[in-house]
């Protein structure tokens, strides 16, 4: 047998791995992922699409689908100003405690939503540690939106900064010194040179927490009391259609929450195409 033959037939073997390994995933990717996707939308047109926008434009849904869009509005930017300080002062500066600040960034991400739910409960509820001062000051958190915005803020507070803090670290402090040099101040530096380096990693960052905070269910469904049309978010509601059996209208607000996962999806991959263009162009 000659060289180029064995060579061949090693190529060809390489080859038809690949093609296992290749095949294999998609056939995993369609069954766990694609199916399931599939079945939200199916499902939800399972009665008609008359039906389905029949039941969006119910007052409970439209109350969910409002709450969780207040929800955003004042989570997503309080995470993106808490994200942005926190790497910018792990990334660009070094000072006592930075690797505990940093872990303590990164803490929900150890944390289940059930657990972190529970505990602001047992600090905010009627019988927790601030309870009975929230009483008599006729202040309520828990059951109510504050709860909810709490909570939600917990559980996707490192999203910006878990973009931002490997970026700074790798783009370094070298323009900020040349900035600093030439008379530039603190605020100066940041919004000048800083914010514009890390502009497509924080909307990248700012799409990742605005997706989760719409999808956050398990730190809500314990400080919301699940008060139907009042602090019931968009995931909360659909579970709730579902165990009153009606299927087709809990598909029917699952497909919003399953378009915002994939326009979220196609943002990321555009955001991604977007910063590695960016980096190229940098490195050279």
């Amino acid at each position: 047998m000659s060289a180029a033959s064995h060579l061949s037939r090693g190529g060809a073997r390489r080859n038809w791995r690949g093609y296992a390994l290749i095949g294999g995933v998609l056939l995993v990717t369609a069954l766990v992922i694609g199916a399931p996707v599939a079945a939200v939308f199916v499902q939800a047109l399972s009665q008609g699409l008359g039906f389905a926008l029949k039941s969006l434009a119910d007052p409970d849904t439209r109350a969910a689908i409002w709450l969780s869009i207040t929800v955003a509005v004042i989570v997503v930017p309080i995470n993106t100003v808490f994200g942005i300080a926190a790497a910018w002062a792990i990334a660009k500066f070094r000072f006592p405690g930075r690797k505990l600040l940093l872990a303590i960034v990164e803490l929900p991400f150890s944390v289940s939503p059930i657990v972190a739910g529970i505990s602001y409960l047992f600090v905010y509820g009627g019988q927790g540690l601030f309870g009975p001062f929230l009483e008599a000051h006729d202040l309520k958190i828990m059951f109510a939106l504050p709860g909810i915005i709490l909570a939600t803020t917990f559980v996707t507070a490192p999203f910006v900064a878990r973009e931002l803090i490997p970026l700074m670290q790798l783009q370094g402090n070298g323009d900020e010194e040349v900035a600093a040099t030439l008379g530039a101040h603190g605020w100066q530096t940041f919004f000048r040179v800083t914010l514009p380096n890390i502009r497509w990693g924080l909307l990248y960052g700012v799409v990742l927490c605005n997706a989760r905070v719409l999808g956050e269910f398990g730190a809500v469904s314990i400080v919301s009391g699940n008060i139907r049309g009042e602090t019931n978010t968009l995931p909360l509601h659909v579970e709730l259609l579902y165990h009153d059996y009606n299927a087709a209208g809990a598909f029917a607000a699952a497909a919003v929450l399953t378009l915002v996962a994939l326009v979220t999806l196609f943002d990321k991959t555009i955001l991604e195409r977007v910063t590695g263009s960016a980096g190229a162009l940098h490195g050279s």
